[in-house]
C-alpha cells in the first residue's frame, strides 16, 4: 500500500487526460446511406460514452451543421488541457474539386482548411481526426499536424465512391481484436490497422476492385502512407493516441490512485514507443539495456494496477 501511494504522489499531474469526442455524420444523399451514416455515429456514440472522463459530442441529421461542428470545437477550446485527447470523426460523404476537400452536410459544406483552423484554437496537442468518408485523402495536408493523427480512407480526393472503411473504423472501438498489443486500450494506429485490413478483407471477399486505400498521416509534413512503421516515420504518435479503454483497465481508470499508476504506464509505453523508433540509430547494445529497463518498470507498474 505504502508503495502505491509513492507511486501515486510521484505521478500527480500525471492523471490519464479526459477524451473529447466529437463525432459528425453527414448528408447521405440516399435513404440507405443516410440510415446507415446516423447508425454508425450511434454506434460510436455508444461505445464512447463508456469511457472514463469522456466528453461526447454527437451530431446527426440536421444538427450536423458547420455552425454546430463549430460550436462543439468552441467547447473543447474552453474546456480541454493540453493532455486532453481530441478524437474527430467525419462519416459520410466527401468532394474534391482539385483545389478543396468538402465534407458534406446540411446547410454549406465544411472544407478541411476550415476545420483545421478551427482545430489551431483547441489546447490539446493530442488529436485524432478520423476521415471516413470518400475523397477524404485530399484532406490530409490541409489538416496534418505534428501532434495530430490524420486518417483517412482514400488516398486521393479522386477515390469518389462511397466507402466501407467508417463502418470498420466503429468496429475497431468495439471489437476487443482491435486491441493487437493486449493493453486493453485500442490506439489510432491500431484503429487504423484494424479497419486497413478489414477494407482489404472486404474487397477481396466480394471480389472486386478497390476504390479506397486508406491512409494514416502523424508526423506533420507526410502524404499519409498505408503501413505506418520505424523505417517511414510514420506511426508513433497514433500508437501513443489511445481511443478507449475497456475491461478492467476502464475500471481501473475510475480509481484515483490507479489513475496516477494508468498515467505511468502510458508514459513507459511511449518511451518503448519511441525507443522502437530510434533504434536503427543506436548501437544494438545501448538498445536492448534501455529497452530491459523500460520494460522491468512497466512490469512493476502493471503489477501495481493489476492489485
Amino acid at each position: 500500500m505504502k508503495k502505491l501511494l509513492l507511486l501515486a504522489s510521484f505521478c500527480t499531474g500525471l492523471l490519464p487526460a479526459a477524451t473529447w469526442y466529437i463525432t459528425v455524420a453527414g448528408l447521405g444523399g440516399e435513404p440507405e446511406y443516410e440510415t446507415r451514416f446516423r447508425g454508425l455515429a450511434a454506434e460510436l456514440d455508444k461505445a464512447v460514452r463508456a469511457t472514463p472522463d469522456a466528453k461526447v459530442t454527437t451530431l446527426t441529421g440536421p444538427d450536423s451543421t458547420k455552425a454546430r461542428l463549430e460550436a462543439a470545437i468552441d467547447e473543447c477550446v474552453k474546456g480541454a488541457k493540453a493532455d486532453d485527447v481530441l478524437v474527430v470523426t467525419l462519416i459520410g460523404h466527401g468532394t474534391f474539386d482539385g483545389a478543396d476537400y468538402k465534407f458534406n452536410i446540411p446547410g454549406p459544406d465544411l472544407t478541411a482548411a476550415e476545420l483545421a483552423a478551427k482545430l489551431e484554437f483547441v489546447p490539446s496537442r493530442r488529436q485524432v481526426v478520423l476521415n471516413t468518408t470518400s475523397a477524404s485523402g485530399a484532406s490530409i495536408e490541409p489538416l496534418r499536424r505534428d501532434y495530430r493523427a490524420v486518417i483517412t480512407a482514400t488516398r486521393t480526393g479522386t477515390e469518389k465512391n462511397a466507402t466501407v472503411f467508417g463502418r470498420f473504423v466503429v468496429e475497431a472501438f468495439r471489437d476487443p481484436s482491435a486491441d493487437t498489443d493486449k493493453n486493453e486500450s485500442v490506439s489510432a494506429l491500431e484503429a487504423f490497422q484494424y479497419a486497413d485490413r478489414k477494407t482489404t478483407a472486404f474487397y477481396e471477399t466480394q471480389k472486386r476492385l478497390a476504390t479506397e486505400h486508406p491512409l494514416l498521416e502523424d508526423t506533420g509534413k507526410g502524404a499519409g502512407v498505408r503501413a505506418p512503421a520505424p523505417d517511414n516515420g510514420q506511426g508513433l504518435l497514433a500508437r501513443q493516441l489511445p481511443l478507449l479503454r475497456f475491461g478492467s483497465l476502464q475500471q481501473a481508470a475510475k480509481s484515483p490512485a490507479k489513475q496516477a499508476l494508468l498515467a505511468r504506464r502510458e508514459s513507459l509505453e511511449a518511451e518503448i514507443d519511441k525507443l522502437k523508433y530510434e533504434k536503427a540509430a543506436m548501437p544494438a547494445d545501448e538498445y536492448r539495456k534501455a529497452l530491459a529497463k523500460l520494460l522491468v518498470q512497466l512490469a512493476q507498474v502493471q503489477e501495481e494496477i493489476d492489485k
